[in-house]
């Protein structure tokens, strides 16, 4: 398998960032780490090695990067308003500079996939819903849509938190063109309905209510209750769907 190492000095984000390549063909996907992660989590959590047949078989290439989240969503003592304008540096930092780039490697101007667990899979949705023109779809598991619950469930009125949220900004959303992207995109939402994903279910709910109002189709599934908020899990639903868009 191609594996590659890449870092530069973003100006977005006025500091280093790193990340990951695995293959070197087929459908590109940008995989966003769990909170606080890193750009090798994916790969040291199993993840790879469950898409590895594929990434081998060149249906897909991942892209791992790096997140911000310490200095974000998790930071102890930022403001609400403060945490979503770091966190549009790291939007900045991914459009402007990770998609520049994995369009100019592949000489194609074609919209990429979005992935992740967790929070990885929040951030994943975020970054489609805000960018179908950047973004074909998304894979999603076990993430939290709604991103005042990083803020204490801050309830003002800021529109940078409003923008960062897609369970807010989406059910306000009528432009007849952003509908169409997302019409024609694939969208896959999955929680597992066992320990530690009880806010995942309910956001993934949400989700599922809000895109069917909007008539955007997507695959919304709940696994058992046995299906815990861990990797093991994850390990199976990623290669699973994959299957069911590249098989």
């Amino acid at each position: 398998m191609n594996r590659e190492y890449h870092a530069w000095h973003s100006p977005s984000l006025v500091q280093n960032m790193e990340f990951l390549v695995f293959g070197s063909g087929g459908q590109p996907f940008i995989v966003f780490p769990t909170s606080s992660g890193r750009f090798f989590d994916f790969e040291n959590n199993g993840m790879i090695r469950a898409a590895a047949p594929f990434i081998e078989s060149g249906k897909l290439t991942l892209f791992c990067v790096d997140s911000i989240d310490p200095q974000s969503w998790d930071h102890p003592g930022k403001t609400p308003e403060e945490k979503a304008r770091r966190h549009n540096d790291y939007d900045r930092y991914i459009v402007n500079e990770v998609v520049p780039f994995i369009r100019s490697r592949r000489g194609s101007s074609e919209r990429i996939m979005c992935a992740g667990v967790s929070m990885g899979a929040s951030h994943a949705v975020l970054f489609f819903f805000k960018h179908p023109e950047v973004f074909r779809g998304v894979i999603a598991l076990s993430g939290i849509y709604n991103f005042r619950y990083f803020l204490n469930n801050y309830q003002g009125d800021s529109l940078d938190v409003y923008y960062d949220s897609p369970l807010d900004f989406l059910p306000n959303l009528n432009d007849p063109a952003t509908l169409a992207r997302y019409r024609e995109s694939d969208i896959v939402i999955c929680a597992g309905q066992g320990a530690w994903e009880e806010p995942m279910i309910r956001d993934t709910l949400s989700m599922k209510n809000v895109l069917a109002a909007k008539n955007i189709p997507a695959w919304i599934d709940l696994w058992g209750t046995d299906v815990n908020h861990d990797w093991p899990w994850w390990q199976r639903q990623f290669p699973y769907f994959l299957e069911k868009l590249y098989g």
